[in-house]
């Protein structure tokens, strides 16, 4: 058993506060900056169309995130409405960042005039990486706990009104899931030249598998038997498996290829 008793505040300047969780998000986006510069030429980009992409995602991802959650617990964010723009408090729903991210790239897209797919291809790779060190802040927050549970490696977040109960480390397990998904993806991109929308989509699928399956170790309000993530997932894993089958039948027989012929 692991007693939770983390700081979730990197430091206290006065009345600045610098919190993990906030510093994942700067991170995220200087990762999807520095993978975008390296491609840009490929993608026909400038550096400042790069940094003009990043700001469209990065409004979508916050304005997407926490709208979503705010639909998840009105009650909480409008008893007191100051909550809402304390990001870096975490409470920023994955799915909400997701639609708000396609939607500003999407934008982005529309305005300058180009395709949308090959660039969601390259900023999947590094967004599925800083979620995956966003859920290590969300447990250095001591939020999102899992189902009680009193196996070896079960944590108490009774310091973080968790109550004194040993639970299911469900926010690592996510973590690892997506360093998964970005091993995954990376290989895919270094691999071969795939058509347009492959590993976006991919990041889609795998991520919505991931997240049904462990959602079943999350502590939270059912519908139907499933968390609304699980529902949300489930669409995810359908849209993904359409759009397989009826765009990328020989990517994946490409991929199967070159894993039989490496084994």
């Amino acid at each position: 058993m692991y007693l939770h008793n983390l700081n979730p505040t990197l430091l206290n300047l006065g009345p600045l506060e610098i919190r993990w969780y906030g510093l994942v998000y700067v991170f995220g986006f200087l990762l999807g900056v520095y993978f975008l510069q390296k491609k840009r030429a490929h993608l026909n980009l400038s550096k400042e169309d790069v940094w003009d992409l990043i700001f469209y995602v990065m409004i979508g991802v916050i304005i997407g995130a926490r709208l979503f959650e705010l639909l998840w617990e009105p009650k909480y964010y409008l008893s007191n409405l100051g909550n809402i723009f304390k990001i870096w408090q975490g409470g920023m729903s994955f799915h909400g960042g997701f639609v708000g991210s396609v939607v500003g790239a999407w934008l982005y897209c529309k305005k300058k005039k180009r395709d949308f797919l090959p660039l969601a291809d390259i900023l999947v790779i590094p967004a599925v990486f800083a979620l995956a060190l966003g859920r290590i802040a969300n447990f250095v927050n001591g939020e999102l706990g899992g189902r009680a549970w009193n196996g070896s490696w079960c944590v108490n977040f009774k310091n973080k009104g968790g109550g004194d109960i040993c639970r299911h480390p469900y926010v690592i397990y996510e973590a690892v899931k997506r360093f998964l998904i970005f091993a995954w993806l990376l290989w895919l991109s270094y691999k071969k030249k795939f058509k347009a929308g492959f590993i976006f989509w991919n990041f889609i699928f795998w991520e919505g598998c991931g997240r049904f399956i462990l959602d079943f170790f999350r502590e939270e309000t059912l519908y139907f038997s499933l968390t609304v993530g699980q529902w949300l997932s489930f669409v995810m894993v359908g849209g993904a498996l359409y759009s397989f089958h009826k765009y990328y039948k020989g990517e994946w027989e490409i991929v199967l290829k070159k894993r039989t012929s490496e084994e």
